[in-house]
C-alpha cells in the first residue's frame, strides 16, 4: 500500500510540473515543453519524420548562387528559378532582400532541379522604394535570411491563401474579413500597416529607432538593426539549443505573453533544423515587439495539443500552387491550418496559425 501511495504521489508531482509531454492528436507526434525565456514559450513537436533527400532552403540556395529570385515589374508577383541539381524548398513568410522592393513570399514552393522560372506570389515589405538600393541589383534579390516577425501579417497572408483555395461559400466570415476577396490590394495594405506597427513597436522596445536611413520603410533593414540584435541575444541563448537537442524534433509551437501564436511542423528533423534558427529569430523579434510589463503564464501542453487538434478540423479546401505543389487548408473558428503537399500527396510542411 505504501509503495502504491508513493507511485501515486510521484505521478501527481510529475503531472504538476510545467514541463510535460503529451500525445499530439496527429499520427505519432508528441508535444513537450514549455521552454521559456521572458515572454516567449517554445513547445517542441517530436516525431519520427520521413526519410529521403532533404531539400535546400531558399536561404541556402541563394547563398550558393543556385537559385535566382527575379523582379517581374509587379509588386505582388516574382519569379524564382532553380538552376542547381538539388530540390529547393521555399516557405511562406521568407523575406527576400533587394530587387525594387523587399518582399515577403506568401506561399510554400518546392523547386525541382533545373526548374526554369516559376511564378510565386509575394507582398511588399518596403513601401517607400521602387528602385535600386545602394549597390544592389534591382532586377533580383540577394538573400532570404529573415522570416516575417508579425502574427498579424502572417494571418493576413494565410487568410488570403485560404480564401483563394476555398469556394466563396465555404470561406469563414473572419477569413473573408482578413483576405479581401476583391484582390491583393487590401491584403497588401494590411501588410504595410503591420510593417509600420512592427517597426514602431520594436523602436519602443529597444529604446532606439530601428528604421534604417537607407530605406526607412524596409522591414528587412529594421531586422538587421544592432539594438535589436542585442535584445535578441538572451532569448537565443536560452531557447535555440532546445530545438537542436534531439533528432526526433520535427517542429514547434510558440506562445507570446501567455497566448498561443503559431506552429510549424516538417516531414523531417533535417528540414526542421534548417528552418529553426530563422524562424526562432522571427518569433523572438515578435516577442520583443509586443513585450508586456506584466508577465503571463505559459499555456499548458494540453492547451497546445488542443490547438493543434482543432486547427486540423476547420473547413477543408485544396488548390494547386503549380504542377509540383498543392496547398491543403483548414479554416477554423480560432485558427488557420495549411499543409504543403507534393504532387504525390506526401506532405512537407504544416503550419498552424491562431487567428
Amino acid at each position: 500500500m505504501r509503495y502504491r501511495a508513493f507511485l501515486l504521489l510521484v505521478a501527481s508531482v510529475l503531472a504538476s510540473l510545467p514541463f510535460a509531454v503529451s500525445a499530439f492528436a496527429d499520427a505519432g507526434f508528441q508535444v513537450s515543453g514549455p521552454i521559456v525565456h521572458d515572454n516567449l514559450a517554445i513547445y517542441l513537436v517530436h516525431g519520427s519524420g520521413g526519410g529521403g533527400a532533404v531539400p535546400l532552403t531558399l536561404q541556402e540556395a541563394l547563398a550558393k548562387g543556385v537559385v535566382k529570385v527575379h523582379e517581374t515589374g509587379s509588386v505582388n508577383a516574382l519569379t524564382v528559378e532553380n538552376a542547381g541539381n538539388e530540390e529547393v524548398y521555399v516557405q511562406a513568410g521568407d523575406i527576400v532582400k533587394g530587387g525594387q522592393q523587399d518582399r515577403v513570399l506568401s506561399v510554400d514552393l518546392l523547386l525541382p532541379p533545373r526548374s526554369g522560372e516559376v511564378s510565386i506570389a509575394a507582398f511588399c515589405v518596403e513601401h517607400g522604394r521602387w528602385t535600386a538600393r545602394g549597390n544592389e541589383d534591382a532586377r533580383q534579390f540577394s538573400s532570404a535570411a529573415s522570416a516575417m516577425p508579425s502574427h498579424e501579417a502572417k494571418v493576413a497572408m494565410r487568410a488570403y491563401a485560404v480564401a483563394a483555395a476555398a469556394p466563396a461559400a465555404d470561406a469563414s466570415a473572419s477569413t473573408m474579413a482578413y483576405a479581401g476577396r476583391a484582390g491583393t490590394g487590401e491584403s497588401q495594405q494590411e501588410i504595410w500597416s503591420t510593417v509600420r506597427k512592427t517597426q514602431n513597436s520594436l523602436s519602443r522596445s529597444v529604446g532606439a529607432p530601428v528604421a534604417a536611413p537607407a530605406s526607412p520603410s524596409s522591414l528587412q533593414l529594421s531586422l538587421e538593426n544592432d539594438k535589436l540584435k542585442q535584445a535578441q541575444t538572451a532569448y537565443i541563448a536560452a531557447l535555440q539549443g532546445a530545438g537542436e537537442s534531439g533528432d526526433d524534433i520535427v517542429g514547434y509551437v510558440f506562445a507570446i505573453n501567455g497566448k498561443i501564436n503559431s506552429g510549424d511542423v516538417y516531414a523531417s528533423n533535417a528540414l526542421f533544423r534548417k528552418m529553426w534558427s530563422k524562424l526562432l529569430a522571427a518569433d523572438i523579434t515578435e516577442a520583443i515587439s509586443v513585450k508586456e510589463a506584466a508577465g503571463a503564464a505559459a499555456p499548458a501542453v494540453k492547451d497546445i495539443d488542443a490547438f493543434l487538434a482543432a486547427a486540423s478540423n476547420g473547413v477543408k479546401a485544396e488548390r494547386a500552387i503549380n504542377a509540383s505543389v498543392r496547398l491543403a487548408t483548414r479554416d477554423g473558428d480560432a485558427s488557420l491550418y495549411a499543409e504543403t503537399r507534393r504532387a504525390d500527396g506526401s506532405w512537407v510542411h504544416r503550419n498552424y496559425l491562431a487567428k
